[in-house]
């Protein structure tokens, strides 16, 4: 699981966030967490609005953290994409 983090697996980042958090490793676990955000997992955004809400995090870093996750929105958008989505969700509706 490291190795994947480390090679930019935001999933693989998210679970070892998760794992430091279990262990107590709060300041680990958010750093974690912000790489993931970086990288637009969803996840992460959702737990580092509650690190922010037990301190955590600071203002500045959720802010920070916020920012990045919409900019790798933003990069990973495309038309074909987004195709593949409106294709994908259509076909999840019909009846075979």
């Amino acid at each position: 699981m490291e190795k994947a983090a480390i090679a930019g697996h935001p999933g693989a980042r998210y679970n070892l966030a998760m794992q430091e958090g279990r262990n107590g490793r709060y300041e680990r676990s958010v750093k974690h967490l912000i790489i993931a955000a970086n990288l637009g997992h969803d996840g992460s955004i959702q737990k580092l609005m509650v690190a922010y809400k037990a301190g955590w995090v600071d203002k500045e870093g959720l802010a920070a953290a916020l920012r990045a996750y919409q900019a790798a929105m933003v990069a990973m958008k495309s038309p074909q994409r987004e195709a593949a989505e409106a294709a994908e969700a259509a076909s999840r509706y019909t009846l075979s």
